[in-house]
This record gives C-alpha cells, structure tokens and sequence, in this order.
C-alpha cells in the first residue's frame, strides 16, 4: 500500500492514537488481506498513518443517561439510534478518537462507523451469513474515507461505498440502520431520557480536544484535504456538510442553507421514488424518508416533529408516535451526512438539490 505521512499533511503527533491503554489494541501489518484482488483501484488505498487498529475501535461501550452527561457542549454533535424501543447517542467527540463503536441492542449486533476525514456516520449490521463479527480499523483510506475491516474473515470494507472492496467477502454489501446527526442540545430536547455514550472506554484519550488540528488550522472548517481524492467539484465549499440519498444509481444532497427555518419539508423524487427531506439548520439535523401518499407538514413539540393529513405525529426516525396509525414507520432512504468533497469524489454524478 503506498503510505502518505499524515503528519506531514497536518502537523498532527500521531502518537496520540496510540497511547497507552486497558485493552488490547496491539497493531497488525497494515497490508495485511486475505485476497490480492479489490474493487477499488488498489494504487489509490493509501496507509493512514497510525497501522490497523492504531486507531482502536471500542467493543464494549459504556452508557449514562443523558441527564447526568455534563462533558458534552450544546453545539458538540452526537449520532443517535433507536431500536427496539432503546434509544442511544454516540458523540463526535468520542468518534474522533476511535471510528467504530461495536454495540448491540437486544441480541442485533452493529458497528456505528465514523470516519472524521469525510464526516461520515453510518451503522452497520454486523451479521453477514448467519455470522455475528466486530469491525475494527484498518488503518487504510480510499478518498479520504475510513476503509473498516471485519475481524471475522478480515475483509476489507468501504464505508461511503457500502460494501466489502477486499478480501473473503468481496462483493457483499453492509445492511445498513437508520442514524440521526444532530446537536447535543436538539438531541436532549427530544430525547432527555436516552443513553449516552460515556468516556470510560479503556482508552486513554484527550475528548476534550479535536484531534485534527494542526498547522493548516481546524480540519472541519479549512478546505484543505489531508489525501487525495479522485474526483473534486467545486460546486460548493470542500467541507461543507451536506445530506447525501442514494436511491439507485441516482444520488444527491440536500444542503442545510435549503432548511434556513426552524424546520422545512422538502418532497422530491430520486430514482423514481418519492422522498421527503426534513431538517432544520437551527436544529443541526437532515433525515429523509420514502414516502406514498403521506402528505407531511411540520409539527415541532418535543420527541414530535412533523405529522401527515390522517393527523399520524412522527418522530425524527420516522416512526409514528400519535395517531391511528401508532406503531408504524416510514422507510427510510439510503442516506448519511458528509462533506461536500467526499459525495463528490466518491459519486461524481452527484446532484445537488435547489429549491429555486
């Protein structure tokens, strides 16, 4: 794998990532695989710096309620997830640090994977097969993006791409759950009971700080890029956080400057479905459903957001809360935040939404 100096592109002391910890984090060859072929062009999978499982994944996570979290900001962002009735959130902060969260809920194990070079949170199933498996880090990045490996057969994945790229399970492609990226304080405003990951992790970290800073500024708001990507359009600002749907071969993005109110709707169709895009720049969130003759208007009051002409109130996963329909869920689409750059390069046919 060809290996590109991470300090060298942002001044940052790597070693942070490997401090001392309570778990075993030991480092394995970074090109190690189980297979020569990929479906990604091999010379482009650059070594990150810090080796496989230099940046070490948390398997046993620890929770608080969110009442009797104080280490989190209101403007900090937390991922949220809710199955089975349990609803959890999984701050940026600790993200930064490790990338992957291996968790389960009520016996379905996923993989929260995050990669802070492009902004990108998706979960993950982690069963493939009838087999349950952990994902850990494998320490390469393809544009920019987190490549996890699952520790089962050591297969190698693309996070933004949605499947394996390497190894036993080439081909397969990850079975995603819905996730919602807001801010900590609109996260509490709707869900002041939920848990929230603490920072007991066995690791040894500063999540006081953001470890992506150096020289060249704040990684999140300078446009610099750390690796090359394949693909760059200039069509909005490289960072700029942007909700991407993938629906087929179609893809777009839906900007936060298109929900400049304290909350919008907007409906479009994308690879012939219809979907509805709700979000607030207020709130710091973008969710997106499929949608059938469900005819949505903004309904804001705690846990609720919008409601549709049977008087059904959704909450923000979708899921009907009040009404007659209780109990049910819209579907959601294939779809996470990230930075401009990282749609781009990734889905050069990407379209951007405007309402105008």
């Amino acid at each position: 794998m060809k290996k590109l100096n991470l300090i060298t592109g942002l001044g940052i002391v790597l070693f942070a990532f490997n401090c001392s910890s309570k778990e075993d984090d030991s480092v394995q060859p970074t090109d190690k695989s189980m297979s020569e072929t990929w479906l990604i062009p091999e010379e482009r999978v650059l070594d990150g710096g810090p080796g496989k499982d230099g940046i070490p994944a948390i398997n046993d996570p620890k929770f608080d309620k969110a009442s009797a979290t104080t280490y989190l900001s209101d403007e900090d962002i937390v991922i949220g997830f809710k199955h089975d009735g349990i609803i959890k959130a999984y701050p940026h902060l600790i993200l930064d640090w490790h990338e992957i969260v291996n968790d389960e809920i009520n016996n379905s194990a996923f993989a929260i994977t995050y990669c802070p070079l492009t902004g990108t949170a998706i979960n993950w199933n982690r069963t493939f097969n009838g087999v349950t498996t952990t994902f850990g880090v494998s320490g390469l990045l393809y544009n920019s993006n987190l490549i996890p490996y699952d520790r089962e057969t050591d297969s190698n994945w693309s996070q933004m791409q949605l499947k394996c790229v390497n190894g036993e399970l080439i081909g397969t492609e990850a079975s995603t759950f819905q996730l919602v990226e807001t801010s900590w304080k609109s996260w509490k405003e709707m869900y002041e009971d939920s848990e929230v990951m603490t920072t007991q992790t066995g690791f040894a970290r500063n999540y006081g700080s953001y470890p992506y800073i150096g020289r060249n500024g704040d990684y999140r708001e300078e446009s610099y890029l750390i690796f090359p990507v394949e693909n760059s359009d200039n069509r909005l600002d490289a960072k700029e956080r942007v909700h991407g749907v993938i629906e087929g071969e179609e893809v777009r993005v839906f900007r936060f400057e298109e929900f400049e109110n304290e909350l919008n709707i907007i409906e479009d169709n994308l690879g012939g479905q219809n979907i509805a895009v709700i979000g607030s720049k207020q709130d710091n969130y973008i969710v997106s459903f499929i949608i059938n003759d469900e005819e949505l208007r903004v309904n804001r009051s705690g846990e609720a957001v919008f409601k549709d002409q049977n008087d059904n109130v959704y909450n923000i996963f979708g899921e009907i809360i009040e009404g007659p329909d209780t109990g049910n869920k819209l579907a959601s689409t294939q779809s996470f935040i990230g930075y401009w750059f990282s749609w781009a390069a990734f889905y050069p046919e990407v379209d951007i939404y405007n309402f105008n």
